[in-house]
């Protein structure tokens, strides 16, 4: 394993930090979505979720739902942040 893999994994193997950030809304692959909270009362705003799935007997699910919060895990190092969205 290259040295980058193995500061990654480390990084990872150690949890995220403690303090997390919170969004509104998120912009990611060309679309922006806002939490439901944010876009109430404006004319145009995304907050619909849809995850593409299957379940344990390969049957193909979609599940869909509003936005309600963005969070940013930051793990011990810069590159490694996920972000979660709460749905």
């Amino acid at each position: 394993m290259g040295m980058s893999v193995v500061k990654s994994l480390s990084s990872l193997s150690l949890g995220p930090e403690r303090k997390v950030k919170c969004y509104n809304g998120y912009f990611i692959n060309g679309y922006v979505f806002h939490t439901e909270e944010y876009g109430h009362g404006r004319k145009t705003y995304n907050n619909d979720v849809c995850v593409k799935g299957s379940t344990n007997t390969e049957l193909k699910v979609d599940y869909y739902a509003r936005l309600e919060e963005v969070v940013e895990l930051q793990y011990h190092s810069e590159q490694n942040r996920v972000f979660l969205f709460k749905c």
